[in-house]
C-alpha cells in the first residue's frame, strides 16, 4: 500500500488539485484551509488532509456555501472530511435528479405552463439546508416549549417531510412541494399545538413509552373490529368501543361516562382535515397504501361514537 505524502508545498498541492496558487492561498488566509506549518524559508507546508479538504471547500463553494460557514466546520480528520464531502455530493444528486424529473416531464409537453415553471423555481428554492431549517421551526413552534411534545415531533421529523425517490414522478413531486408548502403554514402550525396542547400538557418523555403502548392497543382493538366487518353503529360494537374508550381514558387520565365520549366525538369532528392530507401526501410521496391502518382505525372509533351518542 503506498503510503500518503506527510507534506506538499503550495505548489504541488495546486497541480494535484487543480486549482491555481493564488486561490489556495486564499482560503489559508481567508482560514478555510488552515495553516500547518512553514518551511524555515517561510514557505507554507500542507498534508494529505489539507488536500481533502481543499476538494470539500471548492464542492462546497461550487454549491454557493460562504467562506463563513465553510470556516466554521472547524478542524476535522481526513475521514470526517471525505465522510462529510460525500453528503455534500450526494445532496448535489438528489437535488439534481429531482431538477431533471421536472425538465423532463417539462420537456415532453407541447406547451410549457406555470404549473411546470412554479416546480422549477421551489425546487431551486428547497435544498437540504432550507429543508432542515423548515423542521427545525416546525418542532419549535408545534412544539411550543412542551419538552416531550418537541421529542415526539423530532423522532417523527423525518416521517413528516420524507425525502423524495431518486426518480421521482410528477405526482409525488406535486405532493411534495404541497407538502412543503403545508408545514411552513403558520396557521397549521398554530392549530397542531393548540389541538395537542391538552394532551401534552403536563407529560414528559417518560410518558411516550405508555402512550405509544397504549395508542397500539386501541388501533388493534379498533382494527380486529374492522377486519371482523363490525359496523361501528352495531350491537357488536358495543363491546369495542367500552374497550377503546377504557383505553384513551388512560391515556387521558379520565374516566369512561358520556362527557368524556362526547369530548372524544368532538375532538374527531373538530380534527383539522389538513392533518389527514398531511399523511396522505406523505402516501404520495413515499409510494405507500393510503388509507394506513391508523387512519381506517380512527375513522371506525368516530363514527361508533357518533352512533353510541345518537
Amino acid at each position: 500500500m503506498a503510503r500518503q505524502r506527510d507534506t506538499y508545498t503550495i505548489g504541488q498541492l495546486s497541480k494535484l488539485s487543480g486549482l491555481p496558487v493564488k486561490t489556495i492561498r486564499f482560503y489559508s488566509d481567508a482560514g478555510v484551509l488552515p495553516e500547518r506549518s512553514r518551511t524555515s524559508g517561510g514557505y507554507r507546508v500542507y498534508g494529505e488532509g489539507d488536500l481533502a479538504r481543499l476538494e470539500l471547500v471548492r464542492a462546497l463553494r461550487e454549491m454557493g456555501v460562504g467562506l463563513a460557514v465553510i470556516r466554521s466546520l472547524g478542524e476535522r480528520d481526513l475521514r470526517q472530511v471525505l465522510a462529510l464531502h460525500l453528503r455534500t455530493v450526494e445532496t448535489q444528486l438528489r437535488s439534481l435528479q429531482r431538477t431533471r424529473a421536472v425538465l423532463r416531464a417539462t420537456l415532453d409537453k407541447d406547451v410549457p405552463g406555470e404549473a411546470d415553471l412554479r416546480r422549477l423555481n421551489s425546487l431551486g428554492r428547497l435544498g437540504a439546508a432550507e429543508r432542515e431549517a423548515m423542521m427545525d421551526s416546525f418542532v419549535a413552534e408545534v412544539g411550543g416549549g412542551n419538552r416531550a411534545l418537541e421529542e415526539w415531533l423530532t423522532c417523527l421529523r423525518e416521517a413528516m417531510v420524507p425525502e423524495l425517490p431518486p426518480e421521482p414522478s410528477i405526482e409525488q413531486l406535486d405532493a411534495w412541494l404541497e407538502l412543503v408548502d403545508l408545514v411552513s403554514d403558520q396557521d397549521y402550525r398554530a392549530t397542531l399545538r393548540k389541538d395537542s396542547g391538552g394532551f401534552w400538557e403536563n407529560r414528559d418523555e417518560r410518558d411516550l413509552a405508555e402512550w405509544q403502548g397504549l395508542n397500539n392497543a386501541v388501533m388493534e382493538t379498533a382494527l380486529a373490529a374492522l377486519d371482523d366487518g363490525v359496523e361501528p353503529g352495531s350491537p357488536a360494537a358495543g363491546p369495542v368501543l367500552d374497550r377503546v374508550v377504557s383505553l384513551l381514558g388512560q391515556v387521558y387520565g379520565q374516566a369512561d361516562g358520556p362527557e368524556f365520549r362526547r369530548s372524544l366525538s368532538r375532538g374527531y369532528e373538530e380534527h383539522d382535515p389538513r392533518a389527514v392530507r398531511h399523511w396522505e401526501l406523505v402516501a404520495t410521496i413515499t409510494g405507500t397504501p393510503w388509507p394506513p391502518p391508523q387512519t381506517r382505525a380512527h375513522a371506525w372509533i368516530a363514527a361508533a361514537l357518533l352512533a353510541d351518542l345518537i
